[in-house]
């Protein structure tokens, strides 16, 4: 019998789901209570508590996001929870005879909770199926001295017990003694800071604890205690340790040493408001750090997930999951419909969004014509749509349209990831608080990743290397994805891992992009309207990398997309922004660490600006070819093929503006939606745009075609595909 997440847990239930068959619940030692969509709250614990001879429990497949305070179940020695919300690991501390332990597919655990949870179980042996008797030694016990010995360094060093002792003394002491421990005590990988900082605030209260006790004993031997005494010796003790708690995330900024991250440095966790993007993204993101210096922190392994400051600890993880994984959050920017992810005949999809309104398309204007080869195939591709998901929906809910997502990107060609095509088949994709990596061939999502209050606008995949012992390094690809809080997080979605972060502004990141001839040079445009050139360097074989900041760039307004000369990307950047396209000079070869725009690109169509409609707002920009650029504004009803070279070599060096050679002119939607999605195939010849209404415009753009383009005369789309 299947029983629904409203039913409660009752006695008769109980004695159906035991394996033993009893009248009494005294009497059962196994119970399986599996994908009851139970939650924590459904659990009566005066109930279960009555289960005083279970020995084993089966809770997987439900929604529980704690074991309930106050169960005890004393005999109980194997308990799975897998597949549960799970996000507070110390509330299994009272189950202390507990031998075996599942907690795998729960998002929002890390390697750091793992950590906990062997450390607050002394009798746990087995932990997801392994081992792990070697492992819980060390994490019990030697590294538990370590860690003691330079707690207690840091108070030698730098503390002393106050004179007189009194509760708000000690409790002042207590605090700056814990706070410093925190930040100088450093013990093992990055990785696990969560957990380090974790242990050494339990050490450092245990410590100081014992030296009030002393000093209350070496007074019982001196003198007869008082009553008063006695009461002082009780409140320091009381005020000085406690249990484990469900740890709040501190909000600390980004500084120029690896500092202790995942839950437990949460880079300024920004107030969750409304997603910043021209209307609808909202241009004000408050952020709580200060600009980046240098050096990252470093994620852990089940990733980490930045919650708000006032939000309890929610850790996310980068987790195999089916087809089915939810995003979490109403991401602000338009109001428009929630985007589908398609696959497209190998093409980068930027944003998708949508809105319902109409706008009169623009007549042609004439235009100057230029040869540019294209050399593609002349028969067109047929793009047929493999799968429509909907997996960054709140909570799996399939009538949540108001999640959006915004970017969509390959991940680059590996030997394991290339199908009989040549071309990758696992994407990555980013709308309100998660990224999903879904396969294309299969459409299943392979992993997810999610940061509760973030709202991610971009990510970018890249190729670099990281070193390994003996001195040889392997090539392995990395995800950066950016948006409201400003801060790039860093993932290594292979290994399930989300290894580092760094600030790149107090605003949100708009845009990113990786140079693809120097894989560790990455591009964030900024609601600040900055664009910043860092280079995150290789990585070690702990994930250490080292941030450097190489160029800021000023615009005029926030930049939407960003494009590198396929040819020469170390050269030129191209940059389509709130109030129109400019190229910047990005050579480093250059003293100047701080630019501004080189040239203004403008269009035709920008001579019919009126005071309802704005044409500058290039919300679609990528190379189609070495040389000829697609590009369009949101308000335009066509998208513009035109001449990088014969633009460049047009431009009077005393102007900063300068016209844009125009190839063609494709016809598109009349919508007044922006930041519908632009993508190119170069190896095609394709372009692709998505409208207002989920449909697919297809351009199969050839050298013959380009040859026969007519002033004025906008070309046709090759297909137009009707939404599923």
């Amino acid at each position: 019998m299947h029983i629904t997440a409203m039913e409660k847990i009752t006695e008769k239930i109980l004695l159906e789901k035991s394996s033993t068959k009893t009248n009494k619940l005294d009497q059962i030692k196994t119970l399986n209570l599996s994908r009851m969509s139970l939650k924590s709250e459904d659990l009566p614990v005066p109930l279960l508590s009555k289960l005083c001879r279970l020995e084993k429990l089966d809770l997987s497949g439900n929604m529980l996001q704690k074991i309930p305070k106050g169960l005890r179940l004393p005999c109980l020695k194997i308990l799975n929870c897998s597949n549960n919300d799970m996000e507070d690991v110390l509330s299994l501390e009272a189950l202390t005879n507990l031998e075996e332990l599942r907690l795998e597919d729960n998002l929002y655990l890390t390697v750091n909770d793992e950590h906990k949870v062997i450390f607050l179980l002394p009798n746990l042996r087995m932990f997801n199926g392994k081992d792990i008797s070697s492992t819980a030694h060390h994490i019990r016990h030697g590294s538990t001295e370590i860690l003691r010995k330079r707690v207690i360094g840091v108070w030698e060093r730098d503390f002393s017990l106050p004179d007189p002792i009194s509760a708000k003394s000690l409790a002042a002491v207590e605090k700056s003694f814990v706070n410093a421990a925190c930040t100088q005590v450093k013990y093992g990988p990055n990785s696990l800071s969560d957990y380090t900082k974790w242990r050494v605030e339990k050490i450092a209260k245990e410590y100081l604890k014992s030296l009030t006790s002393s000093e209350e004993e070496e007074r019982v031997a001196d003198t007869t205690p008082t009553k008063e005494n006695k009461t002082k010796a009780c409140d320091v003790g009381g005020n000085s340790i406690t249990s484990p708690q469900k740890r709040t995330r501190n909000n600390t900024d980004v500084v120029a040493e690896a500092s202790p991250r995942k839950s437990s440095r949460l880079v300024s966790a920004a107030p969750v408001e409304a997603s910043p993007r021209k209307s609808a993204r909202v241009l004000n993101t408050p952020q709580k750090t200060q600009p980046v210096v240098s050096s990252p922190r470093k994620h852990a392994r089940l990733t980490s997930a930045e919650t708000p400051e006032s939000s309890p600890r929610k850790s996310s993880r980068l987790e195999n999951v089916t087809q089915k994984a939810a995003s979490q959050t109403e991401s602000p920017r338009k109001p428009g419909m929630s985007t589908p992810t398609s696959k497209q005949a190998k093409c980068e999809s930027p944003r998708k969004q949508s809105k319902q309104s109409t706008a009169k398309m623009e007549k042609s204007t004439p235009r100057k014509t230029t040869k540019a080869k294209l050399q593609v195939p002349q028969e067109p591709v047929s793009l047929t749509p493999l799968h429509v998901l909907q997996c960054h929906s709140r909570q799996n809910d399939p009538d949540d349209f108001s999640t959006q997502l915004w970017a969509c990107a390959f991940e680059p060609q590996q030997d394991d990831s290339i199908d009989i095509s040549g071309g990758s088949q696992t994407i990555a994709t980013c709308g309100g608080e998660t990224l999903c990596v879904i396969n294309c061939e299969s459409g299943l999502v392979l992993k997810k990743y999610k940061v509760p209050g973030e709202d991610f606008f971009s990510l970018a995949w890249s190729t670099v290397l990281m070193s390994r012992t003996g001195g040889s390094a392997r090539p392995c690809n990395i995800l950066a994805a950016g948006g409201k809080r400003g801060c790039v997080k860093l993932i290594h979605p292979r290994v399930n891992l989300a290894f580092g972060e760094f600030r790149v502004s107090r605003r949100a990141i708009s845009i990113m992009r990786f140079n693809p001839r120097k894989p560790t040079f990455l591009f964030t445009g900024t609601y600040d309207k900055k664009i910043f050139l860092w280079d995150i360097g290789g990585l070690d074989q702990d994930y250490n990398f080292k941030i450097s900041k190489l160029l800021t760039l000023e615009t005029s307004s926030t930049p939407l997309h960003l494009a590198l000369l396929p040819s020469s990307p170390d050269t030129h950047l191209l940059s389509g922004c709130d109030e129109g396209l400019y190229c910047f000079d990005v050579q480093l070869s250059k003293n100047t660490l701080k630019r501004n725009e080189e040239i203004e690109i403008v269009f035709p169509i920008y001579k019919k600006n009126d005071k309802k409609n704005n044409y500058r707002t290039i919300d679609g920009l990528s190379f189609l070819s070495d040389d000829v650029v697609a590009s369009k504004s949101h308000m335009q009803g066509s998208i513009y093929l035109w001449s990088w070279s014969a633009t460049r070599a047009s431009w009077n060096s005393r102007k900063k503006e300068v016209p844009a050679v125009i190839l063609a002119e494709l016809q598109w939607s009349s919508t007044d939606i922006p930041y519908l999605s632009l993508g190119t195939c170069p190896g095609y010849g394709y372009v692709v745009c998505g409208d207002e209404q989920g449909r697919l415009w297809m351009y199969h753009i050839t050298d013959t075609m380009m040859e026969n383009f007519k002033s004025g005369k906008t070309i046709s789309a090759t297909e137009v595909s009707e939404p599923l």
